[in-house]
């Protein structure tokens, strides 16, 4: 058993910013393998090699960490989706459709589990701090995709974008539920006629 001055000892002898670094290290990788809830927070401190006194030094609550996880998951997220747009070239219809690249890099990875904002959301009750940033999360992408689609001259914006963003969960729900990531493939195939057909392009 770890003494409370064990527990002192440890935690001086790793550095705050390590410490906190190694902590939100081993929520990310547990948190999206396991679940929020099945991660306890026993494991991660074993996992992580820190004190619990070190823990609760940065993580108060559990549900700290799990916003703090999920504030790292939208930066990743959201980098790559735009990385994808922006390799699309600089016109904001082919951005669109070349947004879904991030999809398939993702459902194509090892380990891969779904969205991780949809997981978060299926297992937080509504109107608690982690469901409303999944709820940020997914206003933030969508306003994006309405920005790109108003750009792009859509007559409904609004509508191309919602329905983008169904086209983009839905892959992402698929690529995992039926384990073919060939999902993206046909996600993104989707996209590009709907983005067409709003833009009164011939295909």
């Amino acid at each position: 058993m770890t003494t409370p001055a064990a527990s002192a000892a440890q935690a001086a002898r790793v550095p705050a910013g390590p410490a906190r670094e190694k902590i939100l290290a081993t929520a990310f990788r547990l948190f999206y393998a396991q679940g929020l809830r099945a991660a306890g927070i026993d494991t991660i401190i074993a996992e992580s090699g820190i004190s619990k006194a070190t823990f609760y030094k940065y993580f108060p609550a559990k549900d700290e960490l799990i916003l703090a996880y999920l504030d790292r998951v939208d930066a990743i997220w959201t980098g790559q989706l735009h990385a994808a747009a922006e390799a699309a070239g600089p016109d904001p219809a082919a951005q669109l459709v070349g947004l879904f690249d991030a999809l398939a890099s993702a459902c194509r990875r090892d380990g891969y589990r779904g969205c991780a904002f949809i997981n978060a959301a299926a297992e937080s009750a509504s109107g608690t701090r982690v469901h409303e940033r999944t709820v940020a999360h997914k206003q933030a992408v969508l306003a994006w995709m309405q920005r790109l689609a108003t750009e792009a001259g859509a007559a409904r914006p609004d509508r191309l974008a919602r329905s983008l963003a169904l086209i983009l969960d839905g892959g992402l729900a698929s690529g995992v539920l039926d384990g073919d990531p060939e999902a993206a493939t046909t996600a993104r195939d989707a996209a590009s006629q709907l983005i067409a057909a709003s833009l009164g392009v011939p295909e």
